[in-house]
């Protein structure tokens, strides 16, 4: 069969380009190895959230006596719990293939294999799918400490740790970035001793140091045994589970139950390029020009596997990006620079655009406008004061050069931010927008304001 795109990936980027170029009015197929929705959906973003909606859940009924309530002994159930993520995870792939169904778009379960003469062989399928344009959106995979081999129950990646039956007594998480903070959080939450490892100075590393310095504490005051700027010398298997021996600012052998590997990942090309063949790689990822095609012409790569930032609201919109480059009559696509980035652990963190650090580094002129969660009537109210709303903004005009948010709901606050910074909004345009009084976004105002030297809650 011929087709105007075939798509090899069914994740954020596979099944958003794919949807967008039936948009167009072309003829698309979609090959994804596994189930619509790909990592994200069925084994990373989706899953996880809906098992971090659980830890918040139960912490919140731990304090219920804080907010009026006698509910007694409360207990869980570990399986039921990870049978939920796996439910929702479920219920969002089906919802992704009634879309390739109502749009008409060809979906092929089965790895795929792009041959030289650019035609797409299934596995296990009779036909070869013949593609005036391929676009390649396999995403990446986990990587591991070499010499480890993920088991599922003692040496998990994000994957395993997603499919427990049993509940880890104890667990060390080695990498501090969003995934390793999300997990550690979660763990945390149901009772497992916690230990997690960053080789860098802060957990969050891209994050603000300010925000990084107020998870950490209260991490470390949820009993979470924070370790930075600490390296991974060995991880043996043990009878009983994984022995850890760490050197730099922390010094120590560990001994957990599991060890949860969290350290980045890998571009997914096992297998996808057929004999004759080759990607022009860049540190390990395809590398794609402004057009986001590779080195062969009429390949196009979009999502994780193409380098950072490794987000799926980004690998969405590139792919977007590239299918409106490929059919679009004068459409020049652009690579993506301004992004949110968000970790879902409580308090939640939520930044764009500038750190502070880089902008000093940059050797840009700023101020800084900052407004705490404890000075919120509504987040008071909610019993959720910790946190803070930090806007970087640059002098002498008031432009937003970033904003940092942790705190409860910063994941959704962040938006705001971002439209501003793509409107080139400006102090006084944010000051000027009334927000809505008692919300949490009245604290993006009042961080505003804070900049200006002219704050009223504070």
């Amino acid at each position: 069969m011929s087709y105007d795109l075939v798509v090899v990936g069914g994740g954020p980027a596979g099944y958003v380009g794919a949807i967008r170029a039936a948009q167009l009015g072309k003829k698309v197929a979609v090959v994804e190895q596994e189930r619509a929705g790909g990592t994200c959906l069925n084994w990373g973003c989706i899953p996880t959230k809906a098992l971090l909606k659980n830890a918040e859940f139960f912490h919140q009924l731990q304090r219920a006596e804080e907010f009026g309530f006698k509910i007694g002994k409360i207990e869980y159930d570990f399986e039921k719990v990870i049978q939920r993520s796996r439910g929702v995870a479920d219920q969002m792939a089906k919802g992704i293939e009634y879309l390739f169904k109502s749009k008409k778009i060809d979906y092929f379960i089965g790895k795929a294999q792009i041959t030289k003469d650019k035609k797409v062989i299934v596995a296990g399928k009779a036909e070869v799918l013949e593609a005036k344009n391929i676009l390649l959106a396999t995403g990446c995979v986990p990587r591991l400490l070499p010499g480890l081999t993920a088991d599922g129950t003692t040496i998990l990646t994000s994957r395993e740790a997603l499919a427990l039956k049993k509940q880890p007594e104890s667990i060390v998480i080695l990498g501090a970035g969003a995934i390793g903070v999300e997990f550690a959080y979660f763990f945390n939450a149901f009772g497992t001793k916690v230990t997690l490892i960053e080789l860098l100075p802060q957990i969050l590393p891209l994050e603000d140091a300010e925000v990084s310095t107020l998870l950490t504490r209260t991490f470390t005051k949820s009993g979470i045994e924070v370790l930075t700027e600490t390296k991974v010398e060995k991880a043996e298997k043990t009878a009983s589970g994984i022995k850890v021996t760490t050197s730099g600012k922390e010094t120590k052998t560990i001994e957990a139950a599991a060890l949860l590997v969290a350290i980045g990942i890998q571009a997914n090309l096992n297998g996808v390029l057929g004999e004759g063949l080759s990607l022009e790689l860049d540190r390990g990822f395809v590398k794609t020009n402004d057009r986001y095609q590779t080195s062969v012409p009429g390949i196009y790569a979009a999502g994780d596997l193409i380098g950072a930032p490794w987000l799926a609201h980004v690998a969405s919109h590139e792919a977007i990006e590239a299918v409106e480059g490929i059919f679009v009559a004068g459409k020049k696509p652009h690579k993506i620079t301004i992004f949110p980035g968000c970790t879902y652990c409580q308090p939640q963190v939520a930044s764009i655009g500038l750190t502070e650090k880089k902008a000093t580094e940059q050797k840009l002129k700023f101020k800084v406008g900052k407004f705490p969660y404890r000075a919120s009537g509504k987040a008071v109210a909610a019993g959720e004061p910790e946190g803070f709303v930090k806007l970087i903004v640059g002098e002498p005009h008031g432009e937003i050069l970033g904003a940092h948010i942790i705190g409860t709901e910063a994941t959704e606050l962040i938006a705001e931010l971002g439209l501003a910074i793509t409107l080139e909004a400006t102090l006084d345009e944010i000051q000027a927008t009334i927000h809505a009084h008692p919300t949490l976004s009245e604290m993006v105002g009042e961080a505003a304001l804070a900049a200006k030297g002219i704050p009223i809650h504070i």
